[in-house]
Protein backbone atom coordinates (compact mmCIF):
# COMPACT_ATOMS: atom_id res chain seq x y z
CA UNK A 1 0.00 0.00 0.00
CA UNK A 2 1.37 3.33 -1.41
CA UNK A 3 1.57 6.30 1.17
CA UNK A 4 2.63 9.41 1.35
CA UNK A 5 3.16 11.31 4.75
CA UNK A 6 4.04 15.09 4.30
CA UNK A 7 5.69 17.41 7.29
CA UNK A 8 7.51 20.29 8.02
CA UNK A 9 4.77 23.22 7.69
CA UNK A 10 4.30 25.86 9.73
CA UNK A 11 3.52 29.21 10.07
CA UNK A 12 6.71 31.33 8.74
CA UNK A 13 7.39 35.12 8.11
CA UNK A 14 8.01 37.01 5.05
CA UNK A 15 11.39 36.34 3.04
CA UNK A 16 11.73 32.85 5.91
CA UNK A 17 12.30 29.74 4.79
CA UNK A 18 10.42 25.77 5.00
CA UNK A 19 11.57 22.58 4.89
CA UNK A 20 8.89 20.03 3.76
CA UNK A 21 9.14 16.76 3.69
CA UNK A 22 7.66 13.61 2.17
CA UNK A 23 8.30 10.09 3.71
CA UNK A 24 7.44 7.67 0.82
CA UNK A 25 6.24 3.73 2.16
CA UNK A 26 4.56 0.56 0.54
CA UNK A 27 6.76 1.07 -2.78
CA UNK A 28 10.45 1.96 -3.66
CA UNK A 29 10.70 5.08 -5.02
CA UNK A 30 13.38 5.57 -6.97
CA UNK A 31 11.79 4.52 -9.96
CA UNK A 32 8.99 7.37 -10.07
CA UNK A 33 8.43 10.81 -11.01
CA UNK A 34 7.87 12.83 -7.16
CA UNK A 35 6.20 16.53 -7.41
CA UNK A 36 4.38 18.82 -4.82
CA UNK A 37 0.92 20.76 -5.83
CA UNK A 38 -0.42 23.10 -3.17
CA UNK A 39 -3.74 23.93 -3.07
CA UNK A 40 -4.80 27.71 -1.35
CA UNK A 41 -7.79 28.67 0.04
CA UNK A 42 -10.73 29.18 -2.51
CA UNK A 43 -8.15 28.57 -5.33
CA UNK A 44 -7.71 25.19 -7.70
CA UNK A 45 -4.77 22.67 -6.94
CA UNK A 46 -1.94 23.44 -8.71
CA UNK A 47 1.63 21.77 -9.28
CA UNK A 48 4.72 23.44 -7.85
CA UNK A 49 7.82 21.17 -8.89
CA UNK A 50 8.47 18.20 -9.63
CA UNK A 51 11.71 15.61 -10.36
CA UNK A 52 11.89 12.44 -12.26
CA UNK A 53 13.51 9.31 -11.61
CA UNK A 54 17.32 9.13 -12.32
CA UNK A 55 16.45 6.48 -15.21
CA UNK A 56 13.94 8.66 -16.08
CA UNK A 57 14.97 11.85 -17.94
CA UNK A 58 17.63 11.45 -15.69
CA UNK A 59 16.15 13.30 -12.44
CA UNK A 60 14.87 16.35 -14.12
CA UNK A 61 13.87 18.74 -12.34
CA UNK A 62 10.60 21.39 -13.05
CA UNK A 63 9.85 24.31 -10.95
CA UNK A 64 6.92 26.56 -11.96
CA UNK A 65 8.29 30.63 -12.62
CA UNK A 66 6.40 32.06 -9.66
CA UNK A 67 9.13 29.40 -7.39
CA UNK A 68 11.68 29.73 -9.67
CA UNK A 69 14.90 30.58 -7.29
CA UNK A 70 12.97 30.17 -4.26
CA UNK A 71 11.96 26.79 -4.26
CA UNK A 72 14.29 23.34 -4.85
CA UNK A 73 13.01 20.31 -4.97
CA UNK A 74 15.06 17.41 -4.18
CA UNK A 75 15.10 13.67 -3.82
CA UNK A 76 16.98 10.87 -1.35
CA UNK A 77 15.82 7.34 -3.06
CA UNK A 78 18.34 5.34 -0.23
CA UNK A 79 15.71 6.56 1.95
CA UNK A 80 12.05 6.94 0.20
CA UNK A 81 12.28 10.64 0.95
CA UNK A 82 11.13 13.59 -1.43
CA UNK A 83 12.26 17.63 -0.04
CA UNK A 84 10.88 20.62 -1.14
CA UNK A 85 13.12 23.53 0.39
CA UNK A 86 11.12 27.49 0.53
CA UNK A 87 13.26 30.16 0.53
CA UNK A 88 12.14 33.58 0.38
CA UNK A 89 8.64 32.37 1.00
CA UNK A 90 5.93 35.01 0.06
CA UNK A 91 1.78 35.52 1.56
CA UNK A 92 0.74 33.85 -2.03
CA UNK A 93 2.83 30.51 -0.79
CA UNK A 94 -0.03 29.93 1.59
CA UNK A 95 -1.71 26.84 0.81
CA UNK A 96 -1.46 23.10 1.74
CA UNK A 97 1.21 21.35 0.28
CA UNK A 98 0.85 17.64 -1.25
CA UNK A 99 3.09 15.16 -1.81
CA UNK A 100 2.63 13.39 -5.19
CA UNK A 101 3.81 10.15 -6.97
CA UNK A 102 2.97 7.76 -9.95
CA UNK A 103 2.16 4.54 -10.23
CA UNK A 104 4.21 3.93 -13.63
CA UNK A 105 7.58 4.05 -14.11
CA UNK A 106 7.18 5.94 -17.31
CA UNK A 107 5.90 9.00 -16.49
CA UNK A 108 8.46 11.76 -15.67
CA UNK A 109 8.57 15.01 -14.57
CA UNK A 110 6.99 17.98 -16.87
CA UNK A 111 5.19 21.01 -16.61
CA UNK A 112 2.15 19.00 -17.33
CA UNK A 113 1.84 18.00 -14.18
CA UNK A 114 0.07 14.51 -14.92
CA UNK A 115 0.15 10.85 -14.03
CA UNK A 116 0.27 11.58 -10.38
CA UNK A 117 -1.90 8.95 -9.10
CA UNK A 118 -0.83 8.92 -4.98
CA UNK A 119 -1.76 11.99 -2.62
CA UNK A 120 -0.38 13.00 0.72
CA UNK A 121 -2.81 14.04 2.76
CA UNK A 122 -0.85 17.37 2.74
CA UNK A 123 1.01 19.87 5.54
CA UNK A 124 -0.12 23.26 5.73
CA UNK A 125 2.29 26.40 5.14
CA UNK A 126 1.58 29.72 5.94
CA UNK A 127 3.60 32.73 5.38
CA UNK A 128 2.21 36.01 7.17
CA UNK A 129 3.90 38.35 9.52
Amino acid sequence: QVQLVESGGGLVQPGGSLRLSCAASGFSMEDYVVGWFRQAPGKEREGVSCISSSVNSNGRRFHIDSVKGRFTISRDDAKNMVYLQMNSLKPEDTATYFCVTSRSPYYYCSGFFTGYDYWGQGTQVTVSS
